[in-house]
Order: C-alpha cells, then structure tokens, then sequence
C-alpha cells in the first residue's frame, strides 16, 4: 500500500504542475520546469511546496489545489494539506484578507491563542441586519497568514472564507467589521481584499 502511495504522489504533483502556466515563477523565480526537476529527483515535499508558493501569486484552477491537498494527505503534511483545502474553499466561496486586531484578554472572553490553520469559523458583524432590524451575523471561517496561532490583543493579517458567499457581496475594502464568539466582541478587522467567488466547472 505505502508503495502505490508513492507512486501515486509524484503524478498528483507532475499533474499539478501542468495547470500552472510555463512563464509562473515565484518570487525567487523559481519556474515550472524547475520543479520537474525536482520531482525527477524525487524531492517530492520540495516540488509540493514550490508548486503551493507559485499557486499563491497567481490564480490557478481548482483542481490545481485539489491535486496539491490530496498529495499532501499522502505525504502526511497536515498544515499543507489544510492550506490547499483552504485555497479551494476560496475558490468555491470567496476571499476576504483583512486586518485583525484581537480584543486583550482582559476586555474578552476569549483567553486564549486562536489557531490560525482555519480552524476557528466565527461569526461576524458585516453590517447585516434580520428581516425584524436586529443586527445579523454572518459566518466566515478564518486563516492566519504567517503566524501559527494569534494570541488575545495581538494582530494579523487574516483570511476569512464566507460560510454564506450572497450575505458579503456589499463588504468592500477599507470596511470595519467586527468578530465574535458571543455576543460580545472578540476582535475588529478592517477589510484589505476581496475576491468573489470563481465559476466552478461542474461546482
């Protein structure tokens, strides 16, 4: 079984790869071909890494990160797994990069370090108000870029995933929202980015 696994990784890698457009380069322009150089040596954590940074300077197809995700998972690298399952959540529902600063953990409930690998999905106070004018919430799970984990009043840029894409169409960069656990503040984020959500072949 271990052995059909690792034949099976370097074609999800080299299948990758040919969704990715020859002139992609990463910031240290690190090409397409030159990852096929490092699968034909069977550097195949390498090759899933450089392939995972040239998917995030350009919008890439779908199944680029499904193929990346399930080598991932074969290769046992669970944070890897989890960004590229979380960039196809992007694809499908839409991105927000925001600002987030936490409320102190003096000032909150939470007490804490939020786990930053898309774990926590809170709600969110993006301005929406309930058929009856009270204030809705909207769920949006929530990724830490760079960082581990974010402790109470620390801050980060973050990325969030609308569980419901239809409630965010009016946020717009340079918007407020708030974050929440309860119906107290957990955090405020001021909106950097946003990506609608990309048509889906068969989605």
């Amino acid at each position: 079984m271990v052995d059909n696994e690792r034949v099976y990784v370097p074609e999800l890698l080299e299948s990758a790869s040919l969704l990715a457009p020859e002139e992609t380069a990463t910031e240290n322009d690190i090409t397409v071909q030159d990852i096929w150089d490092y699968l034909a040596h069977d550097e195949w954590e390498t090759a899933l890494s450089l392939l995972e940074e040239l998917g995030d300077g350009r919008s890439l197809p779908l199944a680029f990160w499904q193929k990346l995700a399930e080598a991932a998972e074969q290769l046992g690298l669970e944070r890897s797994a989890a960004w590229c399952h979380w960039r196809c959540a992007e694809i499908r529902n839409g991105a927000i990069r925001a600002d987030l600063t936490l409320r102190p953990a003096r000032e909150a409930r939470r007490t804490t370090p939020i786990v930053g690998a898309g774990v926590l999905r809170p709600m969110w106070d993006i301005g929406q108000l309930s058929p009856t004018g009270e204030r809705a919430v909207s769920i949006a799970a929530l990724w830490i870029e760079n960082m581990p984990t974010l402790e109470p009043g620390g801050h980060a840029t973050v990325r969030l995933v609308p569980l419901t894409p239809a409630h965010w169409t009016h946020v717009r960069p340079g918007r407020q929202i708030t974050m929440h656990e309860d119906r107290t503040v957990a955090g405020t984020a001021v909106i950097l980015e946003v990506h609608r959500p990309a048509t889906v072949p068969g989605g």
